[in-house]
């Protein structure tokens, strides 16, 4: 991965030097014929009227193309409708069973999508009737579906797809089998290729008798939608547990977890892959990419269109990023709640950038995405997560002669946090292994091939330092399991490194248990045991593939060593921060030294935004001796430099004055902001308005201006933006909203509030919306 060349305004708080679309086909328009209809004209009208209709012919069938073979030396084929029906066969009506009730729909798990449309996974057998002018007779008669995909539909490409009958069905092949008549009506068992593109194809049908054939007209209403399967063992995103696939192709809410290590936060996310005009949405994302649809089978390539797509640096992809912490013009990042809104507003303004989000909007709707098109996805959240910027796979920390941190050199960033995605699919085109969880991150940090994307990287590869690997495994490693590195400035203007910590990467990576709201620590499918034997082997590995390879022989004695803790929750926004500060001297001779603290507010990307208290500490230990200092920031040196999410970290470093032994600890930590407490007030039933009381009381000793509250619900209510306008200093807000439920079962009513002196305010509460058994909502 390559650095970006440019930064722009939003980019501040990112970087620490910033202070195939579908088309229709082409429409041919016919001029009036004024003249007089002749002969010839009457005869083929009366052959066939339903390709040749008068003006005031009455239809309502499927429209049909038909070539007229003859064969009787020239001579001008019989006449009359009744004659017709004994060479020629036409589609009348094609039924696809598609409702979402209906046995197409609820076979393929599709049946929780809005709309009746024929949406299907790939691999699977499918039903539909298809009605004929006359009786189908298998002696003469031929008849063979055919679909198309994307604007220039190719045989070769497997965007033309010709869907043969057959006596009897084989897998991993496209074929019907007729599996009952009635009348002129027969039906059709259908097979799709377990490797076919996935997207929006366009139905006809053909028929050809020993006289004639004929094809039906598209009807849009007849698309066939088709989607990855998880449930077929012969597609490249087979999951073989059924409990994960309900979670991480069919759960339309979900968790996303920020903060810090010591401090984990978790807000709801509704994905709402299922909603009206989400899948219409995410289709039009590919198309926008202006990739060949041919290429829209393999999931792999499908990750990596969708990891560009979804940012806008360089495509006029889905979100436009910003870090600056002003969003006019549009939406600020912690105000979204769900990804449905973002991705209507994408597809409804033809492909403008929707503004503005940051790294968990970029994951919650690639989530969103890749569980529309049928690839398991969910969101994870790394802790301490690192941002290598030389491809060193270390996070390199630069210190002048007396200890304290040199900016302009610390490109370099450990962000509190950083959201992306796995995707769960096989890697043939890797080493046996590797398959299983893939990373996928929208965030555009670093390009890749010329784009901003990352991914899919093998977690196997990234657990065993493997970063040789495709795509973009080193800079993952780097994210997770890359060494802290001290240097000091010497006299002459060189570098040596003083200090390496290696254990401050990569922590509690999270993301939502499967069938519950808990989280789940899957650091152990990340890195192997912090400081194992393992653990060593694949970083040494990985550095053997970076630009620093030799950094890891320091010698320093550990006669004394520094934590940095903080009680319970810790401090809330508009309180005093206290931390306490524990060294420990195992010699058994005295220790002294003098800790130099720096704390300063930070993006939650790990970029430096203003420095806001310095101190100096002495510390004198006695033989064996732990010793707790206890450090204190006070509300006034942090009020006027908040930024989302309120992060700030403490910076410690010191050398021992006996043993000249270096000691250096950074500290993150975020200030907590208050919950919306949501009560809901009578009984929640489908189709009956019911309200819920909101309360929030804000928190500083100053007026919150122009605040916005943001309420939302899949299932009760949707997206609806409240401007209450000033809150005064200390005060608390009370609120009533009515709604309507529409779904039955458990439901998530979530409400966020956007301010600019105060962020990441939401609590989700859960809503029980009973409704009567078997009532389906459209």
């Amino acid at each position: 991965m390559s650095a970006a060349p440019v930064r722009n305004p939003n980019m501040v708080g990112r970087f620490p030097d910033v202070t195939f679309r579908y088309e229709e086909p082409e429409k041919v328009v016919v001029e009036k014929e004024e003249k007089r209809e002749g002969g010839c004209k009457r005869w083929f009208r009366k052959i066939c009227p339903c390709c040749c209709r008068t003006p005031s012919d009455d239809h309502d069938g499927t429209d049909t193309v038909v070539t007229i073979t003859t064969d009787n030396g020239g001579e001008k084929p019989p006449t009359g409708s009744l004659e017709l029906d004994e060479f020629l066969l036409s589609v009348q009506s094609v039924d696809l069973l598609k409702t979402r009730t209906g046995q197409n729909r609820v076979e393929h798990h599709t049946d929780r999508y809005y709309g009746d449309n024929l949406i299907i996974r790939r691999g699977q057998n499918f039903q539909m009737w298809i009605e004929l002018s006359r009786p189908f007779d298998p002696s003469t008669d031929k008849i063979h579906l055919e679909l198309r995909l994307g604007p220039t539909p190719l045989l070769h490409k497997g965007t033309l797809v010709i869907i043969p009958l057959v006596d009897d069905l084989q897998d991993n092949c496209w074929e019907a089998k007729i599996t009952e008549k009635k009348g002129n009506k027969i039906k059709l068992s259908v097979n799709s290729l377990p490797t076919a593109a996935i997207g929006r194809y366009e139905l006809t049908v053909a028929t050809q008798t020993p006289k004639g054939s004929t094809t039906s007209r598209r009807n849009p209403d007849n698309d066939v939608y088709m989607l990855f399967n998880p449930w077929c063992e012969d597609d490249s995103v087979y999951m073989d547990n059924e409990e994960e696939r309900k979670e991480y192709v069919l759960n339309d809410v979900g968790m996303i977890y920020y903060g810090t290590e010591t401090q984990i936060g978790a807000r709801t996310w509704n994905f709402g892959q299922f909603a009206d005009g989400v899948l219409a949405a995410c289709l039009f994302v590919l198309e926008q990419s202006r990739a060949p649809a041919s290429g829209w089978g393999d999931p792999i390539n499908v990750c990596r269109l969708v990891s560009a797509m979804v940012n806008s640096p360089d495509d006029q992809g889905v979100l436009e990023g910003n870090w600056s912490g002003n969003y006019m013009g549009g939406t600020a990042p912690t105000a979204w709640s769900g990804s449905v809104d973002i991705l209507k507003q994408y597809h409804n303004k033809k492909g403008s950038p929707v503004k503005y989000g940051q790294c968990w909007v970029f994951s919650g709707v690639t989530t969103t995405v890749l569980r529309c098109l049928g690839i398991p996805t969910r969101s994870v959240t790394n802790f301490s997560s690192a941002h290598d910027t030389d491809v060193s796979l270390t996070t390199d920390v630069y210190l002048d002669e007396k200890l304290e941190p040199i900016d302009e050199l610390n490109a370099d960033s450990i962000w509190n946090f950083h959201v992306w995605n796995d995707c769960w699919m096989s890697r043939p085109d890797l080493p046996p292994g590797m398959g299983g969880w893939q990373v996928v991150d929208s965030t555009p940090q670093e390009t890749s091939q010329g784009s901003f994307r990352c991914g899919p990287a093998s977690i196997a590869a990234v657990r065993n330092g493997q970063v040789y690997l495709m795509y973009d495994a080193p800079f993952v490693f780097a994210e997770v399991n890359s060494d802290k590195i001290y240097w000091q400035r010497n006299a002459d203007g060189t570098f040596s490194q003083i200090y390496c910590e290696k254990n401050v990467v990569g922590r509690s990576i999270s993301t939502k248990a499967v069938g519950s709201d808990e989280r789940e620590d899957i650091t152990h499918l990340y890195k192997h045991p912090e400081g194992s034997e393992e653990e060593r082997i694949a970083v040494e590995s990985a550095s053997r593939h970076g630009s620093k390879p030799d950094t890891y022989s320091i010698a320093a004695s550990k006669d004394v060593t520094i934590e940095v803790t903080m009680e319970d929750q810790g401090p809330r926004m508009g309180e005093d921060v206290e931390l306490s500060i524990t060294l420990k001297n195992t010699s058994s001779e005295p220790r002294s030294t003098v800790l130099h603290g720096q704390v300063a507010v930070m993006y939650y990307t790990g970029v430096h935004k203003a420095t806001v208290k310095k101190d100096d500490t002495l510390v004198e230990l006695k033989p064996n001796e732990v010793q707790t200092v206890e450090w204190t920031l006070q509300y006034a040196h942090y009020k006027d430099q908040l930024v989302d999410q309120a992060a700030l970290m403490l910076t410690l470093s010191g050398r021992v004055t006996q043993t000249n032994q270096v000691l250096a600890t950074q500290f993150n930590f975020r200030l907590r902001t208050p919950d919306i407490v949501i009560t809901p007030l009578g009984n929640a039933v489908v189709g009956k308005e019911m309200a819920a009381k909101f309360v929030f009381k804000n928190p500083l000793p100053r007026v919150l201006k122009s605040v916005k509250f943001r309420i939302e619900g899949l299932g009760l209510q949707n997206v609806r933006e409240i401007s209450y306008g000033d809150v005064a200093a200390l005060a608390t807000v009370t609120m009533t909203e009515k709604f309507i439920p529409t779904l039955a079962g458990p439901r998530k009513l979530l409400a966020s509030l956007d301010c600019q002196q105060l962020t990441q305010t939401e609590y989700p509460h859960t809503v029980p919306a009973d409704g009567a058994v078997g009532v389906e909502v459209e």
